[in-house]
């Protein structure tokens, strides 16, 4: 397999390194050549490239071949939404760690190796996620690690906030799949993104899914990127996002907690998404929330996903505990 090296195209063996960066694209051309163009710019001396690309209508696979000859193109027939194109793209990968990265962003030149740094210092970790930056604002924080609460929100820790703080590696709910990097031999025990997801929230589900079987995901401060953000969606709040985001927060509670722990919940989750019910529609988009809303609580009842429900098992009752106090503490960081 060729190797992303400095712009160059290698193929020795031998120089074949540990990682594994993989790129979604869908009609992505616009965002290419900067995304492109900085992961020449890295500090990690070599390192494969797969963009895999979701059935393009404009010149994005062209483009790369032509501009790019390093990078290896993997090309679906459809849209198979970011958990497919993603997933075809480990399962390609045969170096010991993975990084995922949206295509509207740009990484600085230390990025891929800060995260392959920091993610090897911490034995337990599945995944560790870079510090995203407002692409168009670059003052301030677009992403500094993924947090869930017990009132069914997923929030982006630091979003909106100065771009200074948050400068300590800790540890996370879960990595933002944009720009993280994961240790295949985890993914192959714990499984990839659920490609029911399609989009949103696969990556706290993985997240979530990994902390259950007693993993850790970090944040790692030195790993920076901007990132445009809705470079595909075309906006922070519009149908597609809403509906999706509703339909697979309602299969993400389904897929990972246990009734008890859903019971243990429920007035708190009701309130959650009765105060979100209330900001969509007063967005315009109270109808599609509605309709995400039924139609996750369907998704985790078709025939193929009921298998992939984390089933209780008693020896993960202290990461069940440890992730319980943590949804409770993080309705607090978010109000706060």
């Amino acid at each position: 397999m060729e190797l992303f090296s400095q712009g160059k195209t290698v193929k020795k063996e031998s120089d074949v390194k540990e990682v594994t960066v993989v790129i979604p694209n869908y009609n992505g051309m616009k965002y290419l050549k900067i995304c492109m163009d900085a992961l020449r710019k890295q500090t990690l001396k070599s390192f494969t490239v797969l963009l895999v690309d979701n059935g393009s209508e404009d010149d994005s696979v062209a483009y790369v071949r032509e501009q790019y000859p390093e990078v290896e193109v993997i090309c679906l027939p459809e849209n198979t939404g970011f958990c497919g194109a993603v997933n075809t793209g480990i399962r390609r990968t045969v170096t010991p760690y993975v990084i995922l990265l949206n295509n509207d962003t740009e990484v600085f030149p230390e990025f891929c190796e800060e995260l392959l740094k920091g993610i090897k210092r911490r034995k337990k970790a599945c995944s560790a996620a870079g510090k995203l930056i407002q692409y168009h604002d670059k003052t301030k924080i677009d992403d500094a690690g993924n947090y869930y609460c017990a009132l069914g929100w997923a929030y982006a820790r630091g979003k909106d906030q100065s771009v200074d703080r948050y400068e300590k590696a800790e540890q996370v709910f879960s990595a933002c799949a944009g720009a993280a990097i994961y240790r295949m031999d985890v993914l192959k025990k714990i499984g990839l993104l659920d490609e029911a997801h399609f989009a949103y929230l696969e990556d706290l589900d993985l997240g979530y899914r990994a902390r259950i079987f007693g993993y850790e995901n970090w944040y790692i401060p030195t790993a920076k990127v901007y990132h445009v953000g809705s470079g595909t969606s075309g906006s922070r709040y519009n149908t597609f996002k809403t509906g999706y985001s509703a339909r697979n927060n309602i299969y993400l509670i389904h897929k990972n907690m246990p009734m008890v722990q859903v019971l243990l919940n429920l007035p708190l989750l009701l309130a959650g998404f009765g105060v979100k019910a209330v900001f969509f529609q007063k967005k315009g988009l109270g109808a599609e929330y509605r309709k995400g809303i039924r139609q996750g609580l369907l998704l985790g009842y078709k025939k193929e996903n009921r298998k992939k429900k984390i089933r209780f098992q008693w020896r993960n009752l202290g990461n069940y505990a440890r992730i319980q106090l943590e949804l409770w503490i993080n309705i607090v960081r978010r109000l706060r």
